[in-house]
């Protein structure tokens, strides 16, 4: 077994499974899917750490791959169907999205960075990953030409409401992501019903906001 996928291992065992998640889709998929092909090749040795792992190359704004366990959890409360259209909102390199591309039957990946959008893409390709359409779109817009989603997914934090995201949801369909608009900030689940929106506490978690998601700071006279 090759270093990386004994690291790989390491992380199903040690980080993902001891968080609860037994859905065996995702921990196949993570033992599969080489997360070091999604990190900058002078960070690949951090690739399996318990981490949220900065991606940004350059001038770049930082962009992240969030914990895996905290992915991992996410994804499992999000009970995704292999018939299920999924988008990833702020995907960065597109590891959330090869992931959910090993059983779901499309996704679709939002980056904001229009060169960390071509990058995602062309290491999904190269990783077998024909399910996967990314574009270059900022968080907060989704992909409403191509809704609605049975399932989105946020790789990072909101400090605000998504309302235009809840707005591309199936009916039926699941949103998940880290809400970090109140301390302690939480893993979320917001479940669409015939237009009505029921939010579902999960765990508590930390995430990088994604760009665009911050909390606007207000004037107080």
């Amino acid at each position: 077994m090759s270093g990386f996928a004994t690291a790989r291992q390491k992380m199903v065992d040690g980080q993902v499974r001891p968080s609860d998640v037994t859905d065996i889709r995702i921990l196949d998929a993570m033992l599969v899917v080489p997360r070091e092909a999604f990190v900058p090749e002078n960070k690949q040795a951090l690739a399996y750490l318990d981490l949220d792992l900065d991606v940004s190359e350059g001038g770049s704004a930082k962009r992240f791959l969030i914990k895996p366990a905290v992915l991992a959890k996410m994804l499992q409360a999000a009970e995704i169907r292999a018939t299920d259209r999924v988008l990833v909102v702020g995907c960065a390199t597109g590891y959330a999205a090869a992931v959910i591309a090993r059983f779901a039957t499309h996704v679709t990946a939002t980056e904001s960075d229009s060169a960390l959008a071509a990058r995602a893409q062309a290491i999904l390709a190269a990783n077998g990953c024909g399910n996967v359409t990314v574009r270059t779109a900022a968080p907060t817009e989704g992909d409403p030409a191509n809704a609605p989603w049975d399932v989105i997914v946020l790789n990072g934090a909101t400090e605000i409401v998504p309302e235009r995201l809840y707005g591309q949801l199936q009916n039926g369909g699941r949103l998940v992501g880290v809400f970090a608009k109140s301390q302690p900030a939480r893993a979320t689940m917001v479940t669409c019903s015939h237009g009505d929106f029921g939010h579902r506490t999960l765990f508590d978690a930390v995430a990088p906001v994604l760009p665009g998601m911050e909390l606007v700071p207000a004037f107080v006279f």
